[in-house]
């Protein structure tokens, strides 16, 4: 695919994130795509095997397990779903909804939240995963801002309960491993609305699933999320590790057509925290099979 190698050209455009030295670490040549279609078929670039740690996509489905386990408007009474808004925290995707959220996550300890939260993935992706212990160990020694909206967010009876044990949680599940092919496997699952088309089990409800995949339109792209709602136009979430989570309801890309789910993973990102390469590929890819949504 001409695609590929034109993104590729793309991987020194941006470097790794400086602030976490097992990220900044990787080398930005590396270059990884899965798609997957409801049939089974896989497009694949490069080692999608490879593995990164989620950051904030994790907020992605940590947002999923929350909806599943309390109600939508359980969860919606404590964070909202706006790119802006007074008073309570704006949504899931920023720092001050994932950190309430992950106090949402069921379990009385913060291992009980962090093993539902595997265990959810693992049924998605079935596959293995882990924390990376050095990534976390560090985040967790360093991350004074998650702290001070933490405190802020207690302060205003938005945390169900302990600081530490939301901070704690919060910077565990970004520390999770995932690679290019989970990220495909999520997001054909999310594609079929809940039901994964591999498997045909159901895992989310409908209404879970269509919230999620709007959020991640609206507000999966940190400061850039407007500017590739309008060039690209299908749901995506980046995390810092330079990796990209994509889900498509409906199209056709090469020998693959119908449901299809998105992973990408480079680990240059630009100034906003998104991949450079990573979304050079899905904007010409979009733009090539008319993905968009729009």
């Amino acid at each position: 695919m001409e695609i590929t190698n034109e993104a590729k050209t793309y991987t020194k455009g941006g470097k790794p994130a400086s602030y976490i030295p097992e990220l900044a670490l990787q080398s930005v040549e590396q270059f990884a795509a899965c798609i997957v279609d409801q049939n089974g078929n896989y497009f694949e670039v490069g080692n999608i095997e490879a593995q990164f740690t989620l950051q904030s996509i994790s907020k992605v489905i940590n947002f999923i397990v929350a909806c599943e386990y309390h109600g939508l408007q359980f969860v919606l009474d404590k964070v909202d779903v706006e790119p802006t808004a007074p008073g309570k925290p704006f949504n899931p995707m920023i720092n001050a909804g994932a950190i309430t959220i992950a106090l949402m996550l069921p379990g009385e300890s913060v291992k009980d939240r962090v093993d539902y939260v595997v265990d959810f993935l693992n049924r998605i992706t079935d596959s293995p995963h882990q924390i990376n212990e050095a990534v976390y160990r560090f985040e967790i020694e360093t991350t004074h801002r998650n702290r001070a909206i933490a405190y802020y967010l207690k302060a205003n009876d938005y945390l169900l309960c302990d600081v530490e044990e939301a901070v704690e949680t919060y910077i565990r599940l970004c520390s999770l491993e995932v690679s290019t092919k989970d990220f495909a496997k999520i997001g054909l699952m999310l594609a079929g609305n809940g039901v994964h088309p591999l498997t045909n089990e159901k895992l989310i409800t409908p209404k879970t699933a269509k919230i999620t995949k709007a959020l991640m339109t609206t507000c999966g792209l940190y400061n850039a999320s407007g500017k590739y709602a309008a060039s690209i136009g299908i749901p995506m979430k980046s995390g810092v590790s330079g990796s990209v989570l994509c889900t498509v309801s409906n199209g056709k890309v090469e020998h693959l057509k119908g449901k299809l789910g998105i992973g990408v993973y480079s680990p240059g990102i630009d100034d906003i925290g998104n991949s450079v390469a990573g979304m050079k590929f899905i904007e010409k890819l979009s733009q090539a099979y008319d993905l968009s949504i729009f």
